[in-house]
């Protein structure tokens, strides 16, 4: 009996080891992500002055998801998840330093800084839906929305930082920026190896096209799942500014490069505030009706930043937007994680991260066009009208969602 208890303590012991491993990669990565979006998107509206060439950096970035969503889904159960996210990690150093190079040896132009991002995104689509697996894998399943909301904490801390030392670095200039979250990529790789799973016994399917497409297939016959997706698709696709950020703090507000990293790092700040919340105080009842109310402020806080000419009125409507943003992030991963079998949850995770890719790098190049059609303060005004408009039609159309009381269904929570 005391060996078991010793062992059992132990175990746990490891999995919160691990769970420190995995935020450290996490936080590094996210910090390196966030910089390098803070350099690219005014290097990039610095040399072409152009919306739609901000838009295209989101495109660039998304284009990679959508075209490897089978295949980073089918790896991501098939293969090791460990070793899969640290090569990807890897692979996004690897990237940083090429864009380094090009700057430093005077190679720069945005046709060679979209093939960098290119290459980033690539490899980002498999890091992303590869690494959120990990999680179920660290601790117990109970404990499991408290894990993501601590997870949230550490990447929203990292979203705060991450454009404000880029906006720091960046005036410096663009390489030191590329440079520093080459380093924290290649940290964020090391560590994430370093962590240590409970054993899962995990299904080898052969690649065939029904194991490949088994994640759309799983989501579609549950409506609560393509319900709290698509309504992350949509509400972030069509309320999304942050590609008119370079924008709006160069030309609206007036801002420097770290007034940029300011406004990027506002909507994080939020985000961290909520997830701290939800990290002391986890959700347990009226999931749906807390995430529908939680988008449709997201919609009416980017109609006040569309609008606002202060930059203190423009950092807190994009705090309120952040928090807003977390509250609905952590009940619909909640959501997609519990629901999920672990041999499905690479495939899930990947048509997952492509609908968030979506919401996130297209919703920059819709921005980005629709501003170079309209003008940016209309372009962000109808964004967030059309969030309040995707919030309206489904509650109506996912009635189930909007209904849904906990995180857990009603049949596993009576078992």
């Amino acid at each position: 009996m005391s060996g078991a208890a010793d062992h059992q303590k132990g175990g746990t012991h490891r999995h919160n080891r691990s769970l420190r491993w995995f935020l450290a990669s996490r936080g590094c990565s996210v910090v390196s992500y966030q910089m390098v979006g803070v350099a690219v998107g005014w290097h990039v509206y610095e040399v072409t002055r152009s919306a739609l060439s901000l838009g295209l950096v989101g495109l660039v970035q998304f284009l990679p998801a959508l075209l490897l969503v089978l295949v980073v889904g089918h790896a991501a159960d098939r293969y090791d998840r460990r070793r899969l996210v640290s090569l990807a990690q890897g692979v996004e150093g690897v990237a940083m330093v090429g864009l380094a190079g090009s700057c430093l040896a005077g190679w720069v132009s945005p046709e060679l800084i979209f093939l960098f991002i290119f290459l980033l995104g690539t490899a980002r689509s498999f890091e992303y839906a590869t690494l959120q697996t990990l999680v179920p894998s660290i601790v117990d399943p109970d404990d499991l929305p408290s894990a993501l909301a601590l997870s949230g904490s550490v990447m929203q801390g990292a979203v705060i930082a991450g454009p404000m030392l880029g906006g720091f670095l960046y005036l410096l200039g663009p390489v030191a920026v590329y440079l520093t979250a080459a380093v924290l990529f290649f940290f964020s790789s090391v560590a994430v190896r370093r962590m240590r799973l409970k054993t899962v016994t995990a299904r080898r399917e052969r690649p065939s096209l029904d194991t490949i497409f088994a994640g759309i297939h799983f989501i579609r016959s549950r409506p609560v799942l393509l319900g709290a997706i698509s309504f992350d698709l949509f509400a972030v696709l069509l309320g999304g500014v942050t590609a008119l950020l370079p924008i709006y703090a160069r030309d609206i507000l007036h801002a420097t490069p770290r007034g940029l990293g300011l406004l990027r790092a506002a909507p994080a700040l939020g985000a961290f505030i909520a997830s701290l919340y939800l990290a002391r105080r986890p959700l347990r009842r009226r999931v749906g009706s807390i995430m529908f109310g939680a988008v449709g402020v997201f919609g009416l806080a980017t109609i006040v930043f569309a609008l606002s000419r202060s930059m203190t009125l423009s950092f807190f409507a994009l705090a309120l937007l952040g928090m807003a943003d977390m509250l609905s992030v952590v009940i619909r991963s909640s959501l997609v994680q519990l629901e999920t079998p672990d041999e499905m949850r690479g495939r899930v995770s990947a048509v997952n991260s492509v609908f968030i890719g979506a919401s996130n790098q297209l919703g920059e190049f819709e921005s980005g066009l629709t501003a170079s059609w309209f003008g940016t303060v209309p372009a962000a005004v109808l964004g967030g009208i059309g969030t309040l408009v995707v919030v309206f039609l489904w509650r109506i159309w996912f009635p189930q969602l909007a209904s849904r009381n906990t995180l857990q269904s009603e049949e596993r929570t009576a078992t």
